[in-house]
């Protein structure tokens, strides 16, 4: 995997280029960053130090225990942009009350210089799992609201995320179940399908029935077995009906259905909902007369305890911090995790029932694969533009107020929380483009116009000068990665390539790579130590070696 991924990503980069192991003890420097690459947004000079000081279980444990960032600044506001900015209002009313640019400038603020770097990486990946995007849920506020989701319960109970994507507006929105009647065959009224179809198919169980360790169970016939039917679908559309937004300030009453108003979770309407009986899953039926929410929890129930979430939800989540193609024992040990069934490596109880975030988390970043792959050949995974950019900063020490960041992201097909689709910016079985047996998911993102561009945002990031603050934005700082001590290094091309290899490889990059670094320095006349620094610093992050992590 490693070695096709970067035989892959070689090709699109030289294009671009012609066009322009858990204990204090035994950790190395190496074996931090390592681990930091794929915990965090990147490793820190001062995080690695306090990695190789307390051990990965002891990191994980504080990260655990470190309040949420949050988005901060961001209210409601009035679905109308003329009631929102009225005549005489900022120039940037519109973009910060109306487009993501707020919530988008924070995230990359917060991924860059905020200590809860595991909480945001799993809000980030379980936002790439359950997804709503900022092309239909253009209000900053709402978005932000959707994010604390993921946020306030990175590290709770995977059932609780569930309900409250469930209930969200966001979500109401964006998947139709705001506003789900129920049947009226006099009026054509039919329960609507498409949440309940994606919170099945994408969000929790997947289209096929799996084992614990992910792979298909296969029916007499040899072939995979579906994991529900449309009878199924229905009978969850039916019960997800009579939920409506919540009631915008200020409002005197509250009705089915309610205007916009991402302020708060949905409330329901007895009268809307149907109250007959539902089949769900496994042969489970509703009974008739419950309320819309005893049927919503009952419904939530039926799909958190389905066997195929440890699985499906834990197989996702290892290629989001660590392989694309994680071993089916990975999968397994991660879904007895999420199971309850077993205790996750490292010292001390980790699990407080099925679906336990910390007990899933710590099965991810503790197992002896994500440090030890039984199989190089195909462990890896490309980093996506987010974690390109976020990477490069955190590890020579760039500071940035997120404005420069959210426009690299977006040129790169990257904007984020904002998808093209539910299907989130790419597939978590996009196939290798050489090799269809193996998953490549970031591949989804990554073809030779964006290595081309990607040659220019690294050529800009290292630059030495950095990024000039955006003066129509309170408290603007720009983005800089100071290269002063890279400079200093460039007197000696030998040293300054062991440090390139250090901060940037985990101190295991390529013989061969290692020598190209060092001819790019000496190229440079030893009078311009700075054109030393920045060309072997821009050769090794366009370096496949760089662009996919193992």
């Amino acid at each position: 995997m490693v070695l096709k991924c970067r035989r892959i990503a070689a090709g699109l980069v030289w294009f671009s280029m012609a066009a322009g192991a858990a204990n204090a003890a035994t950790l190395s420097d190496g074996d931090a960053r390592r681990f930091l690459a794929q915990a965090s947004f990147g490793p820190t000079d001062s995080a690695v130090a306090e990695v190789i000081a307390s051990g990965k279980d002891a990191w994980l444990q504080k990260q655990f225990s470190l309040r949420s960032s949050d988005y901060k600044g961001l209210h409601y506001v009035d679905p109308n942009r003329g009631v929102g900015c009225p005549a005489g209002s900022p120039d940037t009313c519109g973009r910060d009350n109306y487009t993501l640019f707020p919530v988008q400038t924070q995230f990359f603020r917060n991924a860059i210089n905020e200590p809860d770097q595991l909480r945001q990486r799993t809000a980030l990946a379980l936002s790439e799992i359950l997804v709503v995007s900022g092309q239909q849920i253009k209000l900053p506020y709402a978005l932000a609201n959707y994010q604390r989701i993921f946020l306030n319960h990175a590290f709770g109970n995977f059932r609780d995320v569930l309900r409250e994507v469930t209930l969200s507006p966001a979500m109401g929105k964006f998947l139709n179940m705001a506003n789900n009647d129920k049947p009226n065959p006099i009026k054509g009224i039919e329960p609507n399908e498409n949440y309940a179809r994606e919170v099945l198919q994408l969000f929790s169980i997947g289209l096929w029935q799996l084992n614990v360790d992910g792979s298909a169970k296969l029916g007499p016939n040899g072939q995979p077995q579906p994991s529900y039917d449309q009878e199924t679908v229905e009978g969850f559309a039916h019960a997800f009906t009579g939920w409506t937004y919540p009631p915008r300030p200020g409002a005197t009453r509250s009705k089915f259905p309610n205007p916009t108003n991402f302020d708060a979770p949905m409330i329901a309407f007895a009268e809307h909902h149907d109250s007959a009986s539902k089949r769900l899953l496994n042969g489970v039926t509703l009974p008739a007369g419950q309320s819309a929410a005893a049927d919503l929890d009952a419904a939530i129930d039926n799909i958190f305890n389905h066997p195929n979430v440890g699985p499906f939800i834990g197989r996702q989540l290892i290629q989001q911090f660590v392989t694309a193609n994680p071993s089916p024992a990975y999968v397994a040990r991660v879904a007895a995790a999420f199971n309850n069934a077993a205790a996750a490596p490292g010292s001390g109880p980790r699990t407080t029932g099925r679906g336990d975030m910390k007990a899933v988390l710590s099965a991810i970043l503790l197992d002896p694969e994500a440090s030890a792959p039984t199989a190089p050949d195909r462990f890896g995974k490309l980093r996506e533009p987010i974690l390109q950019l976020t990477h490069l900063f955190r590890a020579l020490g760039g500071q940035s107020d997120g404005v420069w960041l959210r426009t690299q992201a977006s040129s790169l097909g990257q904007p984020i929380f904002s998808p093209p689709s539910v299907f989130n910016f790419f597939s978590p079985d996009y196939d290798l483009p050489d090799d269809a047996s193996l998953d490549g998911p970031a591949f989804g993102l990554f073809n030779a116009s964006n290595a081309f561009k990607l040659s220019g945002i690294f050529s800009t990031a290292l630059n030495g000068k950095g990024v000039a603050p955006d003066a129509t934005v309170a408290g603007a700082t720009g983005s800089k990665i100071d290269l002063a001590r890279w400079q200093l290094l460039a007197a000696d091309p030998v040293a300054l390539v062991k440090e390139i290899d250090r901060v940037l490889f985990a101190g295991r990059a390529s013989g061969p790579l290692l020598q190209a670094l060092q001819k790019a320095a000496q190229i440079q006349p030893a009078s311009k130590p700075l054109d030393r620094a920045r060309a072997a610093l821009f050769l090794a992050v366009m370096s496949p070696e760089y662009l996919v992590e193992n």
